[in-house]
């Protein structure tokens, strides 16, 4: 009789191995959330509390997607650490990939395949190189081979060791995956189930699925005890419209955790959260800066690294309106925009790029089109080049006529441009029609640019950092690039208190309800982005803490029900716009929260409740599948690879 051996590991994951050749049934252990509610009478209740580190929240990773993309990752990654830790990776000579739910259903779209891969040969979201990721990926697919933890040499037939179960979802989480590996006589060696769960956070159901909520390490024991010893949503949140919102004071805390340490201001909800501003007298970005700093951080590693995040925000904005790369990659062949929307706008904040080509002169402030020549683009000999110039060149010239030396020149290629544009309607009717006429409203127009250029890097599979989500990675770097450029007169500081703000709202929404868009739709991400903005746009207005948290509530509130359907399974129809809209709506919601003298009808928190029942009833079609609404209406059939 074979005996089944169940390895506990010093980081929060099993591996089961078995003698015999049949697989072993994976043991089943229920959330900790659930079992929390059969605790002995002994064992002293935890509190509870929605804290985890921003750094987690905000983390560098790459596109297309955190939950497809960033979580498959680091699941490979983990896995492989768990094999190489119990001695197993060189005995490994195949290995079995299963993919469920939203990942095999638009995973493909998502690069779910890549990432698990490169994650199983030891890459990390982090530090990856974006452009190795297609040659690397193509180098497994054509050699059939992959080099697990970057040096073990297996054979690997992703058509064969890769199996799509869209038709199948796990019970934990519809984003499910089990990795098995096997030995030279087919043996298994180990099996494991991970889940990604939405921001690149990854869970395993039988493990402390609450713990791992709290960080994305990829090896436990370099991660910080407080960061270990968290008690985050052990139970249901209390959802009777009766119960009184508790406040956790840092005292019960360390009384119930004894020895553990913790944050010092834990907070489980906005109620509480706006308690503790008021008992402290701390603004919100305070409560979460000193909360960051128990997590073994100093004054200069948070400073450090809240301007890390921010220079990545800002190099990804960069990088998308500067890119000559006229379309996205995959089948729609959709064209990038950002590099034309921020041509048209003129006045560029990097030096010296107005155009894909750098060469566009500026215009500075108070001149006029007439006052400045456009420069000839220079000749190459690269055909592909002088293609996607020319392609520019043309939209240019069709958008409006140029201004050279002073004189109007109306390029001959486009003889209608010599004619007035047809005015659509009767002249002979009362209500007469409007001519057509451009309107311009710079702030505004720039800050859907910024947020349509990070999708654009997003979905090309370019740096991003998860804010908190890949899917919704556009909203708040621009409105934060927003306000540096157009509010503040002082940009780090308004930095700081915009990202540690929005942090806090993000860490209530993980909490109450899900950032995944394969549990809540486009509402956990874009709906949840748009929040987080708002009440860092507030806060950076001088706001108060009430009226931030009445400004993610207005953000949230007006992106109640947005399905997740991509179209073709890309993250790039409909939301890279869906960002753009985004980012706009924040701001709109943050100055309503301003001039409405703290007078509203709806809390934060019901607001976070109110997602959390619409996630529930949303059909799973909505739910990242592209299975209904626009992935279908549009006649695009599912991006999903043959078994």
């Amino acid at each position: 009789m074979f005996r089944t051996t169940v390895f506990r590991l010093s980081s929060p994951r099993f591996l089961l191995l078995n003698a015999s050749p049949d697989p072993p049934k994976l043991l089943r252990r229920s959330f900790a959330r659930s079992s929390a509610r059969h605790t002995h009478n002994d064992q002293p209740q935890k509190p509870e509390h929605a804290v985890i580190s921003t750094f987690d929240l905000f983390s560098i990773g790459v596109g297309p997607s955190s939950s497809h993309t960033v979580g498959p990752m680091r699941a490979g990654n983990i896995f492989i650490q768990d094999l190489r830790n119990l001695s197993l990776l060189e005995k490994v000579k195949t290995v079995k990939i299963n993919l469920y739910g939203s990942l095999a259903a638009t995973g493909k779209g998502h690069h779910t395949p890549q990432a698990i891969l490169l994650g199983l040969e030891g890459s990390d979201p982090e530090t990856i190189e974006p452009l190795t990721i297609n040659s690397r990926y193509d180098n497994i697919l054509t050699s059939k081979t992959l080099l697990l933890g970057g040096y073990h040499r297996i054979h690997y037939d992703i058509d064969r060791d890769m199996l799509w179960r869209w038709d199948q979802v796990l019970k934990t989480h519809p984003n499910g995956m089990r990795f098995s590996v096997f030995g030279d006589d087919g043996e298994l060696l180990a099996t494991n189930e991970y889940f990604s769960v939405g921001g690149g956070f990854v869970v395993n159901e039988k493990t402390k699925v609450d713990e791992n909520l709290f960080y994305k390490g990829i090896d436990k024991s370099a991660v910080h005890g407080a960061r270990l010893h968290q008690t985050h949503s052990l139970t249901e949140p209390d959802h009777r419209p009766d119960a009184a919102p508790r406040v956790i004071e840092s005292e019960q805390v360390s009384s119930a955790l004894t020895e553990m340490t913790g944050p010092p201001y834990p907070f489980e909800s906005g109620s509480s959260l706006l308690a503790l501003t008021k008992k402290h007298n701390m603004t919100i970005a305070q409560i979460v800066y000193d909360n960051e700093k128990s997590f073994g951080y100093t004054d200069e590693v948070v400073h450090d690294k809240i301007f890390r995040i921010w220079s990545v925000m800002d190099e990804c904005i960069r990088t998308g309106v500067s890119t000559v790369d006229a379309k996205l990659p995959g089948r729609l062949g959709l064209r990038r925009r950002a590099p034309i929307l921020y041509r048209r706008l003129m006045r560029g904040f990097y030096p010296g790029i107005a155009s894909p080509t750098s060469l566009v002169g500026r215009i500075a402030a108070g001149s006029s089109a007439k006052d400045t020549a456009l420069l000839d683009s220079p000749e190459s000999d690269d055909p592909e080049l002088a293609s996607v110039l020319a392609s520019y060149e043309s939209v240019s010239e069709q958008m409006e006529p140029t201004f050279v030396g002073g004189a109007r020149n109306v390029n001959a290629k486009f003889p209608m441009a010599k004619r007035a544009k047809r005015v659509t309607g009767s002249f002979d009717h009362p209500i007469l029609p409007h001519p057509i006429r451009k309107t311009m409203i710079p702030a505004v127009d720039f800050l859907s640019c910024y947020a349509i250029a990070v999708n654009e890097v997003n979905a090309s599979g370019g740096r991003i950092v998860t804010s908190p989500t890949n899917g919704a990675s556009g909203v708040i770097p621009a409105v934060l690039k927003y306000i540096v450029e157009f509010v503040s007169d002082d940009p780090e500081k308004s930095i700081m208190t915009f990202l540690l703000t929005a942090s806090a709202i993000g860490m209530l929404f993980k909490r109450g309800s899900t950032i995944s868009a394969a549990e809540g739709g486009c509402q956990a991400e874009v709906g949840v982005a748009c929040s987080m903005a708002s009440a860092g746009f507030a806060a950076c207005m001088g706001a108060s803490p009430e009226t931030v948290l009445q400004a993610a509530e207005i953000g949230i509130e007006h992106n109640l029900g947005l399905t997740c359907d991509p179209i073709d399974g890309l993250v790039q129809v409909p939301c890279i716009e869906r960002n753009s809209l985004g980012a706009v709506k924040a701001i709109t919601a943050a100055q309503l929260s301003l001039a409405s003298d703290g007078v509203y009808s709806v809390t934060l928190d019901e607001a976070i409740e109110a997602m959390r029942v619409t996630a529930a009833d949303m059909s799973v079609k909505y739910k990242e599948t592209s299975l209904s609404g626009l992935a279908t209406s549009v006649k695009i059939p599912l991006t999903v690879p043959a078994c």
